[in-house]
């Protein structure tokens, strides 16, 4: 304890590395409460507000413990965040104790040379687009030390000619690849073995939890604590990998795969090529019987329509027909024998899709503009959590800003069976009462109201000539986002910003660039969203984020809990939504100098009982519903 107080004191090591270092009580008692746990080989549920500095208060005692540590995070920026600014501040302030940290992602973050390779070797069927962005990653590639695709900025992640230039689980050759001993995701992986710390995130540790394959499952056995960021979004994370997704996206590229090892190893098995090209075939029918509009749906919805049923079904047989013919080719390549084991797995993630009628589990589906996905789910994920945590006798510590429910843990400790787990909380340092005002107008329509978001447009108005731009206004859909958009558009002098009109980060740098601009968001801007300083000076919040009801998976784990004779509104709904209001609201203050107003526009928070759960779950926020208190609020801030 003595060696943490040396590292967070006021003159301490942190300070010697950190220019105005200001030390924070409540860092200093969760770096101490961490230290305690793992060194009594403890879990703990640790929260703490925002401004605490969670980050070194978990990343400190770890590395002083000296036992090998894990960290995983919630996205991927985050994680780079951690690797690239954090540790090497932490790196700097405990040179006396040097340790060894390595950043790793999940196979499809890193350049597979062999996949780029046969993609420019067989460029049938590519853009002008597409062919010079491979060329341009071509030319990286002979300059990359790690593989990164996040290194070529003018290329971004998500886009699908990644695919051609990475490896899935599915496609990998693995010792059998003639550039194995130059793997990138090899070396990585050899990194993070020899590491002290190795920074992951909550998708690959999802990852090899559930399908037992991503290399990282060579680390957990020697691993002794297990840090999870931003763990309030595991649980769902974890849903997603413990299931089935089986998508259009997918079976498209097994067949072209199996197309291309067919031109360079089976040009005399015509049958093959031609199972492949009908399964293409097949995925574009299963795709049109779905209908035009984009939405996810209950796995009923396809076994009452007729024609919908029939083309996957059909599909499932041309799925067994190029099975079939793969395993014929299996013998000829390590690449067709790749093939065949991933078309064996899809036909029978289908079969179970199409037969299984197990209770435990959840189909549904979701239509895409161009593509469609077949999904189960997990009713519940705590039983399989806590085998896992079982298996892995770690010292595991789950920290975020927002895991407890008027200062109750209950729902989150439920929902990954941590019910054993020590629980501390810890609040902001900042000074919400002086830095914040909460504006909750009187006269607010109801949510039902058809036309909610006009009239609540009203109120915001005035909000946002007080605050002369710099805002968030976040909303609980998209359909409510546009609507907004359309009548803002003649109604503001301030530059509007519109999720969807560009990349996420563009639209963050261009807000902080304006300086008096007002960024329209959904989903996923309320989270993971940091903007420090005068260009966000509001957050306005359309309604509480209550999830859908009629979404399949959430429909499934009401109905569960209340044939369990629970409460699904109670129990579920309710602290799910006043955690995602809490990571909404969390947007606002984020640096001891930022001041700001928040409003709320749903009437929900004093019309029904359970408005006081949230208004409980808040910070300490001075409160009105007086636009002339916001406009006085905002005239203190230029006096």
């Amino acid at each position: 304890m003595t060696e943490l107080q040396e590292v967070f004191a006021k003159d301490g090591l942190l300070a010697d590395v950190i220019d105005g270092y200001l030390p924070r009580e409540a860092q200093l008692e969760m770096a101490q409460s961490i230290f305690s746990a793992i060194q009594s080989k403890s879990n703990l549920i640790a929260e703490a507000g925002t401004g605490t500095g969670k980050t070194f208060a978990y990343l400190v005692p770890a590395i002083l413990s000296g036992k090998k540590t894990i960290v995983s995070t919630g996205t991927k920026n985050l994680q780079d965040q951690l690797f690239a600014k954090d540790l090497p501040i932490i790196k700097q302030a405990l040179a006396k104790l040097p340790f060894k940290a390595a950043l790793l992602k999940g196979r499809s973050n890193y350049l597979c040379t062999y996949r780029l390779d046969a993609s420019l070797k067989n460029s049938f069927g590519y853009s002008k687009e597409d062919a010079q962005a491979l060329a341009q990653i071509k030319t990286w590639s002979k300059q990359t030390r790690v593989g990164d695709i996040t290194e070529v900025s003018d290329i971004r992640e998500n886009e699908a000619i990644w695919s051609f230039a990475t490896s899935t689980v599915d496609n990998c050759l693995g010792q059998e690849c003639p550039d194995f001993s130059d793997c990138f995701l090899l070396k990585a992986r050899k990194k993070a073995q020899d590491a002290d710390l190795v920074v992951v995130n909550h998708h690959l540790l999802c990852a090899d939890w559930s399908i037992r394959e991503t290399g990282f499952g060579e680390l957990l056995p020697s691993v002794e604590v297990i840090v999870l960021d931003e763990a309030h979004q595991l649980a769902e994370t974890a849903s997603g990998f413990l299931g089935i997704n089986l998508g259009a996206k997918q079976l498209n590229d097994l067949a072209t795969d199996s197309i291309t090892e067919f031109l360079d190893e089976a040009k005399d098995m015509p049958d093959l090529r031609q199972a492949a090209e009908d399964v293409q075939y097949e995925v574009k029918n299963v795709r049109m019987a779905f209908g035009m509009e984009l939405k996810r749906g209950e796995w009923q919805d396809i076994e009452q329509n007729p024609k919908l049923i029939s083309a996957i079904k059909t599909l499932h047989e041309q799925l067994q027909r190029l099975t079939d013919q793969l395993e014929m080719a299996s013998v000829r390549s390590k690449g067709l024998e790749a093939c065949f084991e991933r078309c064996e797995t899809y036909e029978a993630q289908l079969d179970s899709l199409l037969n299984d009628r197990q209770g435990e589990w959840i189909k549904w589906y979701e239509i895409h503009s161009k593509s469609f996905t077949l999904s189960r789910t997990p009713l519940d994920i705590a039983k399989e959590f806590k085998s896992f945590m079982q298996q892995h006798l770690a010292s595991w510590i789950f920290t975020s800003a927002t895991l407890s429910v008027a200062s109750d843990f209950k729902h989150f400790a439920d929902m990954l069976g941590l019910q054993d787990a020590q629980k501390q909380s810890w609040l902001s340092p900042f000074d919400y009462p002086e830095q914040s005002l909460f504006y909750h107008p009187k006269g607010l329509p109801k949510p039902a109201e058809a036309d909610f978001t006009d009239k609540i447009i009203e109120f915001v108005i005035p909000v946002l000539q007080a605050s002369q731009g710099r805002a968030f206004f976040l909303f609980t859909s998209h359909r409510a986002l546009q609507r907004a958009a359309d009548i803002l558009q003649d109604r503001v002098d301030y530059p509007l910003l519109v999720q969807g009109s560009k990349s996420k980060a563009v639209l963050l740098d261009d807000f902080k660039q304006k300086g008096d601009a007002v960024l329209l968001a959904t989903a996923s801007f309320w989270e993971g969203v940091d903007v420090r300083g005068d260009a966000l000076s509001c957050v306005i919040i359309d309604k509480l984020p209550f999830s859908s009801p009629g979404d399949p998976v959430l429909k499934a784990r009401l109905n569960a809990i209340e044939q369990k004779g629970g409460n699904p509104f109670f129990q579920y709904q309710l602290p799910t939504a006043v955690i995602a209001l809490r990571q909404g609201v969390g947007r606002l203050i984020r640096d001891v100098q930022d001041r700001g107003v928040l409003m709320v526009c749903d009437p929900r928070l004093l019309k029904r009982a359970y408005g006081q759960i949230f208004l409980d779950s808040l910070p300490d926020m001075r409160r009105t519903r007086d636009i002339a208190e916001v406009e006085a609020f905002f005239k203190k801030e230029q006096a």
